[in-house]
């Protein structure tokens, strides 16, 4: 898969859990939010609190569980801290890491609470 097709495929698995997400009463509050720690693929409001998620795709969904490398998991770690940093609770804000696993079919599964920080 080329570098722009990899990209585009990847735009639309989160596209896809982000309305899975919703669909479940998880409101998506931000796509791609980008901090100086690195990037978080969606992150969902949960009541008070918030839900992290990685976005993985690949052909099935092993192969996508098999994508997710511990200096991206740091980054996301590193991401979500500034992200709670600004609200109002800081890092004492309920959160969870979840990753989304997208299969080339399209099927989602959702492992929540995947990454403990």
């Amino acid at each position: 898969m080329s570098g722009a097709t990899s990209y585009h495929a990847g735009l639309s698995a989160e596209a896809q859990v982000a309305r899975d997400y919703e669909r479940r009463g998880f409101p998506v509050t931000a796509h791609r939010w980008r901090g100086q720690g690195g990037e978080i693929d969606l992150i969902a409001q949960d009541g008070e609190g918030f839900v992290f998620v990685e976005v993985k795709k690949s052909r099935d969904h092993a192969r996508a569980a098999e994508r997710l490398t511990q200096r991206q998991i740091q980054r996301l770690f590193d991401a979500a801290s500034e992200f709670l940093g600004q609200c109002k609770n800081g890092l004492n804000t309920l959160a969870r890491f979840d990753v989304a696993l997208v299969d080339g079919q399209g099927r989602i599964q959702i492992v929540e609470n995947a990454l403990v920080g």
